[in-house]
């Protein structure tokens, strides 16, 4: 295979592979370099940061489904500040890009996180959560609304100049309004989907499972919801997309770059098997041996024509 097969570009985020962790999945990106190098990796998602510290919601907070997992974890992270003193002084030197995800509970945190990434050097792009309530306006999530999608992503263009992700919500009756609200924002990738609200019940204690009743909903159950969402934002928007749902295998990343995605987000899988990843990586390069493809670019968007 040629050495550059698996490059991907992602506006000006160049890739050496499409293969990317989601966030809150991989921690700061160290807590995994014992089980094989990360540098392998196209990039990592660091997890979500917000203004504050937060120690996250009560537990139980996970609890296993059929076909994935519920978490509740609820932004635990160590704040801003913390995380450009001690967090990136150990994550700099791991050789691959660096993705920051901040999550704010109004637009004023969002800019604010924006503006203390803007000169890290380490940090190669921003992922925008927009999947947290916006507390001003009585608790619904930014993500469901397209204007305040579309507010958010202008506020954090107007102080962040590298290249700007915007991670939409599943939760909503059109995924391709949410996209363009995002583009018209200032975004350069789209990344999808994050989580479906979900809960799991106690039969025997006759109680909710998670202490906060609700969780997110993520593994193999969301993944036909993910493909028709990454499928539907290719047809109509001209901007790379990084998808992401129940990704287990190299296949099913094989399926999502055909539906139109450029890069894929890898999550649950890697809380089952630390090293899922890199063998995501490998099984994507068997593909394209199998199938006599010597640029993963020419299979992105396929299941189109």
């Amino acid at each position: 295979m040629a050495k550059n097969a698996l490059n991907v570009s992602l506006g000006e985020l160049k890739l050496k592979n499409p293969v990317i962790t989601a966030s809150g999945t991989f921690g700061f990106g160290t807590e995994l370099t014992e089980y094989f190098p990360v540098a392998n990796l196209g990039a990592v998602t660091l997890k979500g940061i917000t203004v504050e510290e937060s120690l996250g919601n009560d537990l139980p907070r996970i609890a296993e489904t059929p076909a994935g997992i519920l978490n509740s974890i609820g932004l635990e992270n160590p704040g801003i500040e913390k995380f450009k003193k001690n967090t990136i002084p150990e994550i700099k030197n791991l050789n691959l890009p660096l993705i920051a995800n901040i999550s704010g509970y109004s637009i004023k945190d969002f800019k604010y996180l924006a503006q203390k990434l803007e000169n890290e050097e380490a940090i190669k792009a921003l992922e925008v959560n927009v999947s947290c309530p916006n507390i001003k306006e009585g608790g619904m999530a930014f993500g469901t609304d397209s204007e305040m999608i579309y507010k958010v992503s202008k506020e954090v263009r107007k102080v962040y100049t590298g290249p700007l992700i915007v991670k939409l919500s599943p939760n909503v009756t059109d995924i391709v309004e949410m996209g363009k609200a995002a583009v018209e924002g200032g975004a350069d990738i789209i990344s999808l989907i994050n989580t479906l609200l979900g809960m799991a019940i106690d039969a025997d204690k006759q109680e909710a499972v998670l202490a906060n009743d609700f969780g997110g909903l993520s593994g193999p159950a969301v993944k036909p919801v993910a493909l028709r969402m990454v499928y539907q934002l290719y047809k109509k928007l001209n901007v790379p997309i990084i998808g992401m749902g129940g990704i287990m295998s190299g296949k099913d990343a094989v399926e999502f770059l055909l539906a139109g995605a450029s890069a894929v987000g890898v999550g649950t899988a890697t809380l089952r098997d630390p090293d899922a990843s890199q063998k995501i990586i490998f099984e994507i390069e068997n593909y394209l041996e199998k199938h006599n493809i010597s640029d993963l670019n020419d299979i992105i968007g396929k299941a189109h024509q």
